[in-house]
């Protein structure tokens, strides 16, 4: 049983007891029946009154309820359509006071949320009017007496946030430019004239207009100052160069050159006039001295010649070089020619560096080629012979991969330009392939030449005989000692015919003999040759008689006759008995020596 039903027993049990009380007063005071009646009837009355009072009441609260619940289901009705979300839905066996209160928290929270919405709309739209009369663009267009939804304001805040990042990248590239501007036209010296320049210049930066327009304008001034500006420094640019190139010309000392230095760098309108003045000065100093003008351009000229590699032909063909009527016409024309042999070797300059270290390349090659063929670089002192073969190894690669680099930009330089690139007066890779050929021909003529030359030789030693070498000890053999006579065969050979050598045999060797040997003081020997018919001053001083040979001990009339005592380079092996056999012997000797010597200058050449 529910609390308010116990508490109604309870409240009908208090009133008979409230009854019963009253009748016992009534009694006990001695009230009439008629009276009591009355009595009873006013209770009744009161009783009644209140309770229709307290009905009365509850059905008014009753009524008002579902009234309260029709209007918010209306006003909720309208909110889900306004602010586009579902519907409300009533739970099931609710009171009707719950319902009331639910559809009144839910009517609230709707209108609380459309408040919201339109609030932000109001703000965002303010924005959007500011940044668009900032940005000069159309507002954005929505609708502002409906409710928007939450898409609606989502792509709005996007839109302004858009427009905020379009202001705030306008407004740094208006102040960039308009920091640009402001120095190019204090380069220039330029004062704002037209009101969009006073506007830039003076104006606040917050009151400009970021319009495109605007913007494309600011650009377009900017390009003109800067336009303006690289005049002015090209300008003055070259005047410094024209002032250079005539106090190179005009050998102006350095101490007449300093007071111009202060107007070497910036290009405002007074340094522009100074240059134009300086230039005017040093122009009519060169009409002044213009044969030492011609003079200076003259050598200049050579040197870019050489940079471009010019054929003599080439050369001459430019005839004002050669004339000596120094006149203001020949030295235009000599200007003229500088200018356009400056400008040919600024545009090929890549190419003739490259031909240039091609040339440096070749030098070293050949440098190379000759040390290759000069026998005293076996000397090999301080490893420069093994330094010298790791550079030579690595230029005969390098050198070929420069050929064919110095080709392909060669060949694609010709084909852009509908042109022959020349070095010398003739196609590069034609100059490359004739100094190859050049080489090998030299190479072949030394060749010939070295043949040639020990062909003589081989002659000469077959006539004459060999030249004596310096003997190598070999395993068996024991020096010579000064003082003693050498003995074959227990026969002493100590002379020799007037007009020819004894050359003992040894190895396929014959030596000239004799020798003679100075004592042990650290002087070189003295070889006398018999076979070439001269006479060494000792020899003439002796006044030996040719034609008779005079046995002396181990002496020889026509021999060395010197106090130091004869000494043979080897021993011999064996000697003729007669003249004719000692001849043939010697003949043999020679021919096998030309022989060693020819193969051994063959191992020196490969």
């Amino acid at each position: 049983m529910r609390r308010s039903e116990v508490l109604a027993e309870e409240s009908v049990v208090c009133l008979q007891k409230a009854l019963i009380h009253l009748r016992e007063i009534w009694e006990l005071i001695g009230i009439p029946e008629e009276q009591r009646l009355q009595r009873t009837e006013v209770v009744k009355k009161h009783i009644k009154d209140l309770l229709d009072r307290m009905i009365a009441e509850e059905e008014s609260l009753r009524e008002r309820l579902l009234k309260s619940i029709s209007f918010c289901e209306k006003e909720l009705s309208t909110l889900c359509s306004e602010l586009q979300v579902k519907p409300f839905q009533e739970e099931k066996e609710t009171t009707v006071l719950q319902l009331e209160k639910d559809l009144r928290t839910q009517v609230e929270l709707l209108r609380k949320q459309k408040k919201e919405r339109k609030q932000e709309l109001k703000l965002l739209q303010e924005q959007d009017q500011e940044l668009c009369e900032i940005l000069c663009m159309p507002t954005y267009d929505v609708d502002s007496t409906s409710v928007p939804t939450l898409e609606e304001l989502n792509l709005f805040r996007q839109h302004v946030a858009t427009l905020r990042e379009t202001k705030e990248s306008r407004h740094e590239q208006f102040v960039n430019i308009k920091r640009q501007i402001i120095l190019c036209m204090e380069e220039l010296e330029h004062t704002p004239d037209t009101s969009f320049e006073k506007d830039i210049v003076c104006e606040d930066e917050s009151a400009f207009c970021l319009s495109l327009e605007n913007i494309a304008t600011l650009q377009k001034l900017l390009q003109q100052l800067e336009i303006k500006k690289s005049k002015n420094e090209a300008e003055c640019e070259g005047l410094r160069a024209q002032i250079r190139e005539l106090w190179n010309r005009l050998q102006i000392p350095e101490e007449e050159r300093e007071p111009v230095t202060a107007i070497m760098t910036g290009s405002k309108a007074k340094v522009r006039n100074a240059l134009q003045l300086e230039v005017d000065r040093l122009e009519e100093l060169k009409m002044q001295n213009i044969k030492q003008v011609i003079e200076t351009i003259r050598v200049e000229l050579a040197q870019f010649w050489e940079q471009c590699f010019y054929s003599q032909e080439q050369r001459q063909a430019f005839a004002p070089y050669y004339s000596e009527d120094y006149t203001e016409t020949l030295l235009h024309l000599h200007d003229a020619e500088i200018v356009r042999l400056r400008n040919y070797y600024e545009t090929h300059k890549e190419l003739f560096e490259g031909v240039q270290k091609w040339e440096e390349s070749w030098k070293l090659f050949l440098e190379f080629e000759r040390k290759a063929s000069d026998p005293s670089r076996f000397t090999n002192r301080g490893g420069n012979l093994l330094k010298e073969e790791k550079e030579r190894a690595k230029l005969q690669k390098t050198l070929p991969k420069l050929e064919e680099e110095l080709k392909a930009r060669i060949e694609k330089w010709e084909e852009e330009q509908s042109m022959a690139f020349m070095v010398n007066g003739q196609k590069f890779m034609e100059y490359v392939t004739e100094q190859w050929e050049l080489h090998r021909l030299e190479k072949e003529k030394a060749k010939q030449e070295r043949q040639l030359k020990n062909k003589r030789q081989t002659e000469t030693e077959m006539l004459y005989g060999s030249a004596p070498r310096t003997p190598s000890k070999r395993p068996g053999l024991t020096p010579n000692k000064p003082g003693k006579v050498r003995k074959m065969n227990t026969t002493t050979m100590s002379s020799a015919t007037p007009n020819s050598s004894i050359r003992p045999a040894f190895g396929g060797t014959m030596h000239r003999s004799p020798v003679s040997r100075l004592p042990p003081s650290g002087s070189k020997s003295v070889v006398t040759s018999m076979c070439s018919g001269k006479k060494t001053p000792r020899a003439a001083r002796l006044r030996a008689n040719k034609e008779n040979m005079e046995f002396n001990g181990s002496m020889l009339s026509g021999g060395y006759s010197g106090s130091t005592p004869l000494q043979h380079n080897c021993s011999i092996k064996s000697i003729a008995s007669t003249y004719s056999e000692f001849s043939r012997e010697l003949s043999k000797a020679s021919r096998a020596d030309a022989t060693a010597r020819i193969l051994n200058s063959t191992n020196i050449q490969s």
